[in-house]
């Protein structure tokens, strides 16, 4: 059965600098509130704590929202969670497959083919060659890609890189989905389809993790969502009650 558990879970990032830590907080203009989340640990290194003590549990059937202003942890916990960070402290524990909305390009090489690419981002999201390469008939009718899927990806122009990376991302159906912002690709028309696809995709998951700025997406994708400030997680229940808090906490009237 899908799940994640993450346990007092802490992330610093070191920042490597000549001066000490009061340069380092002039320069980058850092209110007093944010002071506290970078550490001198030496002459030429400071710490950077984008999360700390992060503890949660995610079920089946969790439509997790991330709400928090910019630099909150957001991305950070997001990352956590696909497997790219570490954590420094604490303990994750993680059962079923997992797929990341946050890096659709990962594993995409300029220089190969559209019809190589499909294969080798496939492999870094945990296919077989052989299941990979069974994507690419759906892959073909999806973009609308044609003959350029036998050019190298450099030639493309950004709106076709992005089709060929989002199809291939969104071909497989995980049990755990993780997000950073709803994706738009290409046109008009494209756009239209992905968001089909991404609802679908939605629906069929075992659990959402989903960060975002816009309230009437979190109200309609979400049931629960997670407030974090400074790294910390301050508000963990339902999505209103949590848009309420996290506004009223940035002093923004109803």
């Amino acid at each position: 059965m899908a799940h994640i558990r993450l346990h007092e879970v802490s992330i610093d990032f070191p920042v490597f600098t000549s001066r000490s830590r009061g340069l380092l907080n002039t320069m980058l203009g850092l209110p007093q509130r944010e002071k506290a989340r970078v550490e001198a640990s030496g002459l030429r290194r400071v710490s950077v704590h984008a999360l700390r003590d992060v503890s949660l549990q995610l079920n089946p059937g969790d439509r997790v929202g991330l709400v928090g202003a910019n630099g909150a942890g957001k991305t950070t916990l997001l990352r956590v969670l696909s497997g790219v960070y570490e954590p420094m402290q604490g303990e994750c524990s993680f059962q079923g497959k997992i797929a990341a909305l946050t890096d659709i390009m990962l594993g995409m090489d300029a220089d190969a083919t559209g019809y190589d690419n499909i294969i080798m981002r496939g492999i870094v999201m945990g296919l077989t060659r052989r299941q990979a390469m069974e994507l690419i008939p759906s892959v073909e009718s999806f973009t609308q890609l044609g003959e350029h899927l036998q050019l190298p990806v450099r030639t493309y122009s950004q709106g076709m890189l992005l089709r060929l990376a989002f199809a291939v991302s969104t071909s497989v159906v995980p049990d755990i989905l993780l997000m950073d912002e709803m994706i738009g690709a290409g046109d008009a028309k494209f756009f239209s389809q992905a968001q089909g696809r991404i609802n679908g995709l939605i629906e069929k998951v075992s659990i959402l993790v989903l960060a975002s700025h816009n309230e009437l997406i979190l109200r309609s994708f979400c049931n629960r969502a997670l407030v974090l400030k400074e790294g910390r997680v301050v508000f963990d229940g339902g999505v209103e009650d949590a848009l309420a808090f996290h506004n009223a906490q940035q002093g923004v009237t109803p």
